[in-house]
């Protein structure tokens, strides 16, 4: 069983060792994404609303580079920085899964990288 790092230019370099996804036969999975732009480099946090779209974003282009896209998810995990921001993002996360949407758990942590409000790992797999 081999795995294969994928890489999309349209996600944000990763920011520590590790690589935006490993494929291991069938099954992506997608290391944690904040929204960082992937052309700037810069955050794009005016609102949780932008951060959460910019972070579903980055896991998009990575799902793309793949060749999966958000149907072929099963799991997330998302790790905000407040649980009083829970309606804000879970209404923007949702907009990505319009049927059969994926397990998932949402954490409330001390701090993220880059001080941000919100990561989201997935992992996804294709039959």
């Amino acid at each position: 069983m081999a795995k294969e790092i994928i890489y999309s230019k349209e996600a944000p370099a990763p920011i520590g060792p590790y690589s935006q996804a490993v494929k291991v036969e069938n099954t992506l999975f997608v290391s944690g994404q904040i929204a960082l732009d992937a052309e700037t480099g810069e955050l794009v946090n005016e609102n949780i609303t932008e951060e959460t779209h910019a972070v579903m974003k980055n896991i998009d282009a990575i799902l793309n580079a793949a060749g999966y896209n958000f149907g072929d998810v099963v799991k997330c995990s998302i790790f905000i920085k407040s649980m009083d921001e829970f309606t804000t993002i879970n209404d923007a996360y949702g907009q990505y899964f319009n049927n059969n949407p994926p397990a998932r758990e949402t954490v409330e942590v001390s701090k993220l990288p880059k001080n941000v409000n919100v990561e989201i790992s997935c992992i996804a797999y294709k039959s």
